[in-house]
């Protein structure tokens, strides 16, 4: 399990013993628990709550805890961590689909935008920085053609409205009327 600076612990849920990482952060506001693909389980607490509240809680959510092992440990993962082969071999081709695709949407959102960039991201399948640079993640070629024109449409709306108010999802759904669809399946790659 990777541990993010933080201390692996166990706690028995449900008759399972669940390892899990715990992580204190003086930024954190309230207790946040997360399942993350593969079925790794990570807690963030305010520094001030002691550890006997985090198990209470972990307790007291364990039959949503084990469920979402159980859901997450048999979907993919494409943000695994690759190797620099896989970057390599897939960098290309992500970027002229992502441009093929920038091109269809240009047709709905006329935005000026800066740079296009492929990377190899962790944690996110895009991103769109305040002067107007777009980034996707290499992996966006391995995904079905209407979750890659989900990412692409996002981020060109996020050069509009820098958030994810209703004003963002109304502009999303301007080109994706089911674009709130498509976010949850893209929750299982």
């Amino acid at each position: 399990m990777r541990n993010l600076s933080g201390q692996s612990k166990k706690i028995d849920l449900g008759g399972q013993e669940i390892v899990y990482c715990l992580r204190s952060s003086a930024r954190a506001k309230c207790l946040r628990v997360a399942i993350k693909p593969g079925g790794e389980v990570f807690a963030v607490k305010p520094r001030f709550l002691p550890d006997f509240l985090v198990e209470r809680f972990l307790r007291q959510k364990s039959g949503w805890i084990l469920d979402k092992i159980a859901d997450l440990k048999n979907k993919k993962n494409l943000l695994a961590r690759g190797c620099r082969a896989d970057f390599l071999r897939h960098a290309k081709p992500a970027r002229d689909l992502v441009l093929r695709k920038i091109g269809k949407f240009s047709q709905t959102y006329q935005f000026d935008f800066n740079r296009v960039s492929i990377r190899d991201q962790k944690t996110r399948w895009g991103s769109c920085s305040r002067r107007g640079n777009l980034s996707f993640n290499y992996r966006i070629a391995l995904l079905p053609d209407r979750l890659a024109d989900y990412i692409v449409a996002h981020e060109l709306c996020h050069l509009k409205e820098m958030n994810h108010s209703r004003r963002f999802w109304d502009l999303l759904a301007v080109a994706l009327p089911d674009c709130k669809l498509r976010r949850r399946e893209l929750k299982n790659y």
